[in-house]
């Protein structure tokens, strides 16, 4: 078996780890090789050979830096470790290692913790992925412009042939992902995927499953953490020898699922470990202006409920202008800790303090603007009634909500300082 050699710092606790440096281009001239792509497999004495051979005559014939093929044996019973063992010794670049337990996510882990490589990748060995989409997965890593890539059969530039029965559990499973983990990225299982190897150091050690949620779990929590992800439309043609059992696999990932989201609910992951230092990316929000803005106005729709129930029940005893003012302000505290964590993304006690204090000048604006409107109101109908108070109070919350919102978004949890949200680019086919 041989393997590249590097120290193992990937095995370090995050907490012990320096601030991730700003991302770089790689050197036009690297004298290593610059591409590790791990081939995981599992008694595939069949698809091994025709694959791997075909994959170094298109990294030789098409890839401008040096690689390395790793194929990562999964304690096959069958042919696969003599035949992965020839290939190494007759194919320049490429090695191979033998794990002792089964699991795709384990012998990603194997690999990508033993390369020297500064970009790690893999793909499945039924190729079903067009090699075409590698340069194109890479090429944002290598240049210094994304920390992870992933090729995604649910993009508008996909060729996608499969059955409808894959195709149905496929789209179930990532609208779950978004419903439930709120994520951004469009594909959690192509087989398709690349990492920086400074980024795969933060995350690896976090990473808790080695089997098939590997992929989700290490892309939710990257994107959580406010890296950047790059996703490339790949022509995917379905592998009817797939072995993949459906319904082991479904359970496993749901019960993946939870796990992750109550360690993201409850701040267990210490997501600082993967910030770049420069403030090039420091953040823990969702990725996406227009998911923040359907998740603010849902925030701001209960707030709104709140804030009248309050004036509701204070106004006879406290008057107008001091109801509004005391319903305001509790439904303005709330409101901030509410798009903090669920608008935001911001989770821990981490500048909680500054974030409300912001939050409350925020507040001042919109009672400013809300009490100008009562006494506008006031002073052109001075026999207004409780009804044209709330009309008129309605209409200046939404326009107060508007202000708010870009104030949140500009100020209090502004993109380049302690909240970044993460960058999803999507490349074209």
């Amino acid at each position: 078996m041989r393997t590249a050699r590097r120290p193992a710092l990937i095995d370090r606790p995050p907490t012990e780890l320096s601030a991730l440096p700003r991302r770089a281009p790689l050197p036009a001239h690297h004298p290593d090789p610059v591409l590790d792509v791990v081939v995981p497999v599992f008694n595939e004495e069949n698809d091994l050979e025709p694959c791997v051979r075909r994959l170094h005559a298109h990294l030789t014939e098409t890839f401008p830096y040096p690689f390395r093929i790793t194929i990562a044996d999964n304690a096959s019973t069958d042919r696969t470790p003599c035949i992965a063992a020839r290939l190494a010794s007759e194919l320049p670049g490429t090695d191979w290692i033998r794990l002792a337990e089964k699991g795709r996510g384990r012998a990603l882990h194997a690999a990508w913790s033993r390369s020297g490589a500064p970009v790690l990748a893999y793909l499945d060995v039924d190729l079903s992925t067009d090699l075409a989409a590698l340069l194109p997965l890479v090429a944002p890593l290598i240049s210094g412009h994304s920390d992870i890539a992933i090729g995604t059969r649910l993009a508008r530039g996909s060729r996608v042939v499969r059955g409808p029965k894959r195709e149905i559990i496929s789209r179930c499973y990532n609208g779950l992902l978004r419903s439930t983990l709120a994520v951004g990225f469009s594909d959690a299982q192509c087989g398709f995927k690349a990492v920086r190897r400074d980024v795969a150091e933060r995350l690896l050690p976090l990473v808790e499953d080695r089997e098939w949620f590997f992929d989700t779990e290490l892309l939710v929590i990257a994107e959580r953490a406010g890296l950047r992800i790059h996703e490339v439309p790949v022509d995917w043609v379905d592998d009817p020898d797939s072995r993949v059992h459906i319904l082991s696999t479904a359970l496993a990932d749901l019960r993946g699922m939870a796990r992750l989201g109550r360690a993201l609910a409850c701040g267990r992951l210490p997501l600082s470990a993967l910030r770049r230092s420069g403030g090039d990316l420091a953040g823990e929000l969702p990725a996406g202006l227009a998911r923040q803005v359907v998740r603010f106005a849902a925030v701001g729709i209960a707030s709104t409920l709140c804030y009248l129930l309050l004036y509701t029940a204070l106004r006879p005893v406290t008057g107008a202008q001091a109801a509004n003012a005391l319903a305001l302000l509790a439904s303005a505290v709330a409101n901030t800790a509410a798009n903090r964590r669920i608008t935001f993304g911001v989770r821990g006690r981490g500048g909680a303090l500054r974030h409300h204090l912001k939050g409350l000048a925020a507040f001042l604006v919109g009672l400013a603007l809300t009490s100008g409107s009562l006494a506008a109101l006031h002073h052109a109908v001075p026999g207004a009634g409780h009804r044209l108070e709330l009309v008129t109070l309605v209409a200046a919350n939404l326009a107060a909500t508007l202000l708010r919102f870009l104030l949140f978004r500009a100020w209090v949890f502004p993109a380049r300082h302690d909240a970044r949200p993460p960058r999803r680019t999507t490349g074209s086919s």
